[in-house]
């Protein structure tokens, strides 16, 4: 049993009567003078994959989650799932829903290995590697002055994901995407 002050980042819980598996985001105690102290959490249900303003008081209850890991291999995404198998089984398919995968869903090409959380044997999320490289595929092209303020530009990536990325990126290079922010970090090869 976990207490409510010990809802660290990262920490994967049940509470009270609710079965579903939550995982917190951010965390913050809140003392106030002549009232009882409160953990103001954001926490992520990792069923539905909804992100929620909870808080955690003194008197309840929360239990912490086993919450087992396996490498999968992404294969393809159609109708709104995102089809994976377990590494080295190919044969053992699972899918995901677009709410579930969220953001992630726009760096995933296939073969990417990426791994997956699963509670009570089913698959309830993935984790992508925190660096990915991907091929730009649609650049525009940059304007002569435009690097004085060194700006940056929107190209699409072969997932078909968007990102910004500086000026001197041109279609064919393959770049360097951080997964947890989205953001460009740095150019792997030129065209």
């Amino acid at each position: 049993m976990l207490s409510y002050n010990e809802l660290k980042v990262g920490t994967i819980f049940t509470k009270n009567e609710d079965p579903n598996p939550y995982k917190v985001m951010e965390y913050a105690f809140i003392r106030m003078q002549q009232r009882k102290p409160v953990t103001q959490l954001k926490i992520k249900n990792l069923l539905t994959g909804k992100v929620l303003d909870y808080a955690a008081h003194q008197n309840e209850s929360f239990y912490e989650v086993e919450i087992e890991t396996a490498l999968v291999n992404f294969i393809y995404h159609a109708k709104g799932e995102y089809w994976f198998h377990e590494k080295g089984k190919p044969a053992a398919r699972f899918s995901l829903t677009d709410e579930l995968i969220g953001d992630a869903g726009q760096f995933l090409k296939t073969n990417t290995e990426v791994k997956a959380f699963k509670f009570k044997d089913a698959i309830i999320s993935i984790e992508l590697p925190v660096k990915i490289d991907l091929k730009v595929i649609e650049a525009p092209p940059a304007v002569k002055g435009d690097t004085a303020t060194g700006g940056t530009k929107s190209v699409t990536l072969e997932t078909g994901g968007k990102v910004n990325v500086p000026l001197f990126i041109g279609e064919g290079d393959i770049v360097r995407i951080n997964t947890a922010t989205g953001a460009y970090a740095e150019r792997v090869e030129k065209a």
